[in-house]
């Protein structure tokens, strides 16, 4: 279980993610609700308080593409599935990306929408798993990408608002579809679009009724610019972008998350069980998906970062979550850009900045503390020695 919340984190180096400034060391003051009520001058850590010198403190991170319950292969899920296995599997899931450093995932589908049962859990203070903005199931065509994934389906304007609103009424966050093909099957392509704009128009309603959005699992530029006429501002990998595509997503304020590892790690994915023919064709996708993302920085659309599986799985000496956050640098991206994709930025796309996503005065106290400065290298975050949730302790390396 958490620890109890401290009465202080002393001599804390927060991370400025505006600048890349380290603060000189503060005493970070915590009170009702994991808040923090004050930043102060640093002193010696009493009985109550968590000392913290020597370590860089930033706000908990976040991954915005997660799944939980997914089985690799994919062939091997179960649709019939009893809820309760999936929902364990996915608690597992969740913990491991908590002590991780991730205190906030969005979770964009989820089988037996597993997200919105463990949001509940963890609410009732049941479970410990990271915040979670979920989407419960995502809502795909007849025949569409999600049809390996046991989605919800829907054919045409009034039925997509009907699905739409079935998930939101389950407690649905925001709305995930599939507005093109995937780059795994050979029986579809990422480049050809799966909805109709009307269909995407009536899914925008729905969330509108509701305050909130859209994700749009999107490969290809055509498809983009529909979305964004029918009101879409959140587009995940974004394997064929180009210029002019490129250029409105920043006019229009969209926000990419551009799942770079599902191109690249295919050692790592064959390791996990992925079938081989979908590895072939996701790393077949890299080069241009790499330069759409190259073309997505140059027009200065915002990056999030998503890892596409459970985060917290071991990866290449690290975690998945982590491993996206560098193959973001490795792309291009600054390591202060990298480290605003996974903290600031996603804040923003998961419209929770008001109160996570920075280490301020009056937002919650989701805080990860480490040896290093990540703004100089993001591969810092492979030590990370603390985690704290609200306020709460749920992982000390540091002692």
């Amino acid at each position: 279980m958490k620890s109890a919340v401290p009465h202080s984190f002393c001599n804390a180096r927060i991370l400025d993610l505006d600048t890349g400034e380290l603060a000189p060391p503060r005493t970070i003051e915590v009170g009702p609700g994991g808040r923090i009520t004050r930043i102060s001058a640093a002193r010696r850590a009493g009985t109550n308080d968590f000392d913290l010198e020597g370590m860089t403190v930033l706000p908990g991170l976040f991954d915005v593409h997660v799944h939980l319950t997914p089985v690799f292969p994919f062939s091997e899920v179960d649709p019939g599935e009893k809820a309760a296995d999936t929902v364990l599997r996915a608690a597992f899931h969740a913990q491991e990306a908590l002590l991780a450093g991730f205190t906030t995932i969005r979770c964009v589908h989820e089988q037996n929408a597993a997200d919105l049962h463990l949001k509940r859990a963890a609410a009732a203070g049941w479970i410990q798993a990271p915040r979670i903005v979920g989407a419960g199931r995502a809502i795909s065509t007849t025949g569409g990408h999600g049809k390996d994934f046991v989605s919800a389906y829907a054919d045409g304007a009034d039925e997509f608002l009907r699905a739409c609103r079935a998930e939101l009424a389950a407690g649905a966050d925001i709305i995930k579809i599939y507005i093109t093909g995937g780059i795994a099957d050979a029986r579809e392509g990422f480049d050809v679009p799966q909805m109709s704009a009307e269909e995407m128009c009536a899914a925008v309603a729905a969330t509108a009724s509701h305050h909130t959005y859209v994700v749009a699992h999107a490969g290809s530029s055509g498809a983009i610019r529909t979305a964004i006429q029918a009101g879409i501002r959140s587009f995940e990998h974004g394997y064929l972008i180009d210029d002019e595509t490129a250029r409105l997503m920043a006019q229009t304020g969209s926000i990419l998350t551009p799942t770079i590892s599902v191109t690249t790690l295919g050692d790592w994915m064959l390791e996990q069980g992925f079938d081989a023919d979908g590895v072939a064709g996701a790393l077949a996708a890299h080069r241009e998906h790499l330069a759409s993302l190259h073309r997505a920085i140059d027009a200065g659309v915002d990056i999030a970062s998503g890892s596409d599986v459970q985060p917290g799985l071991p990866c290449e000496g690290t975690v998945a979550g982590i491993r996206e956050i560098e193959l973001l640098q490795e792309a291009g991206l600054s390591s202060l850009a990298a480290l605003q994709a996974a903290t600031t930025v996603a804040a923003k796309l998961c419209r929770v900045d008001d109160i996570v996503g920075r280490v301020t005065e009056g937002r919650i106290a989701d805080l990860v503390a480490l040896p290093g400065d990540p703004s100089r290298g993001v591969e810092a975050l492979r030590d990370i020695q603390m985690v704290a949730q609200a306020g709460c302790v749920v992982r000390d390396g540091s002692r």
